[in-house]
């Protein structure tokens, strides 16, 4: 699906249809400091009233449905990596998800309560799968696995995107966010960690968990022999 660039409102009334307002929606998404998409700012930035949108999208969750599987779609145009270096492949769709989510966090924090159900969704779910078969997983394992990174990408994608979004420019990327301020009587581990936990990054946990699935499908497909 071709998403032209929606209309500015004081532009005039321009012909209301599905693409129109996912153009307008994408905007809306990708604009510092917006964390969630309402009917209401989306009518405001198309010049009509809300109850127009609801003519093409019957709730907000069939919007952001059609909007997370679009950017989806987008980013997976984006991966270059051919299929037979399957960890490779699936590196870069965990990054082009992290991508995504981050040009667009309004959207992304939805990854984890909704299926679209649509072809981008079901693009990224055969990528997967296909991965890990070339990777030698079958049946049990290969569906494991890939719920495993799936869980994985989308639910810490979706919690890095939100940061970004509610803390602008002031979010550095950090794990915790601020130090934890532990008595070391009672907390002593977390004391004596506490300088390494507070360098911990988000991107860097996010890879390591992404590469830490893939050692484990290695490993369970080398154990099948």
């Amino acid at each position: 699906m071709s998403i032209e660039r929606a209309p500015s409102a004081r532009a005039g009334k321009a012909r209301l249809d599905r693409e129109t307002i996912l153009a307008a929606a994408l905007e809306l998404a990708a604009t510092p400091g917006v964390s969630a998409i309402s009917f209401r700012e989306l009518g405001a930035r198309l010049g009509v009233d809300p109850t127009a949108v609801y003519r093409h999208f019957r709730s907000k969750d069939e919007l952001m449905k059609a909007l997370l599987d679009h950017i989806t779609a987008v980013g997976l145009a984006e991966i270059e990596v051919p299929a037979e270096d399957w960890r490779g492949r699936l590196r870069e769709l965990a990054m082009m998800t992290l991508r995504q989510f981050g040009r667009y966090p309004a959207i992304g924090v939805e990854a984890v309560v909704l299926t679209t159900n649509g072809p981008g969704e079901h693009t990224a779910i055969e990528m997967t799968l296909d991965a890990f078969a070339r990777a030698g997983l079958e049946g049990d394992d290969l569906v494991r696995h890939y719920a495993l990174l799936a869980g994985h990408v989308l639910s810490t994608s979706a919690n890095i995107a939100r940061a970004r979004a509610e803390r602008g420019g002031e979010w550095d990327g950090m794990w915790l966010g601020e130090a934890i301020l532990a008595d070391p009587r009672e907390f002593p581990l977390i004391a004596a960690h506490s300088a390494l936990l507070a360098e911990v990054r988000d991107e860097e946990t996010y890879l390591a968990g992404v590469d830490m699935i893939l050692d484990s499908a290695e490993r369970t497909a080398a154990a099948r022999g």
